[in-house]
């Protein structure tokens, strides 16, 4: 069973994701995207959904016109875990310079 990180590791393998910031009150990391467009933000959101499938981990967001806020956290553990920070990763990659 996957469990929560600490805090203490949770903070240091966020660091990495400089574009993530954890939020306590969902229990959550979050990142919002922007884009030129409504078109674009669909076509991420497609491909993050993709990879999200595959890694059977789904995200929580919102969208509005060319704004997607993407939070992640692991319910089932109570908190983030590291697959949460794997889906970052991969959305990064999907995502890079949309911040």
């Amino acid at each position: 069973m996957i469990q929560a990180l600490s805090n203490e590791r949770r903070d240091a393998l966020l660091g990495a994701l400089s574009d993530w910031r954890y939020v306590p009150d969902r229990k959550a990391i979050h990142r919002q995207l922007r884009f030129a467009d409504f078109g674009q933000a669909l076509g991420a959101m497609v491909r993050i959904g993709l990879e999200a499938e595959k890694a059977d981990h789904h995200p929580e967001w919102a969208n509005v016109y060319n704004s997607l806020d993407i939070w992640l956290t692991t319910h089932d553990a109570g908190g983030v875990s590291t697959r949460d920070l794997d889906l970052a990763q991969k959305i990064d990659e999907i995502a890079p310079a949309h911040s």
